[in-house]
């Protein structure tokens, strides 16, 4: 009996624990609710990198998450949303940064590496190609040895 008393306290501790109360947010209708889940899957967490603040459980997400439902409370539309976040925390909240001087090697950057690849492709193509026109002619010593092998290979073929 004082085994399963252990056991069932181990549990309840350990349920204790692990357990993180994630904020619940009231909303007047589905639409406000959904609209604030996808203003927080589109920003990105300062700390985690490379996880939206959705997903993370950093204290700087729990931060956002609470900015982004305040602001949409007091009225304010996504791109108000999203341009105070990013004045806070800068451009890297943003998963899509705009085409301004600042992204445009980040925007570029796959196109230069398509058209560089097919460069160094065409590159190789055409230098094979000037290469391997011009088959070596044999020497009449080289035409004799062969010919006097087809012949062998022929009479053995034969017979």
């Amino acid at each position: 009996m004082l085994r399963i008393m252990c056991f069932l306290l181990a549990i309840l501790a350990s349920g204790i624990t692990s357990a993180d109360v994630s904020a619940v947010y009231g909303f007047d209708s589905r639409s406000e609710e959904q609209r604030y889940q996808n203003l927080i899957a589109e920003l990105r967490c300062p700390k985690c990198q490379n996880q939206n603040i959705a997903d993370s459980n950093s204290p700087i997400s729990k931060d956002m998450r609470n900015a982004v439902y305040q602001m949409m409370q007091e009225g304010a539309s996504n791109d108000e949303i999203v341009e105070s976040l990013v004045g806070r925390f800068g451009e890297f909240v943003k998963y899509k940064p705009d085409l301004d001087s600042r992204t445009f090697v980040l925007w570029a950057t796959p196109a230069i590496a398509v058209l560089g690849g097919l460069l160094v492709v065409a590159g190789v193509v055409v230098r094979s190609r000037r290469a391997g026109t011009a088959a070596p002619a044999l020497s009449a010593d080289e035409q004799a040895r062969i010919e006097k092998m087809l012949a062998e290979k022929n009479r053995n073929g034969k017979a």
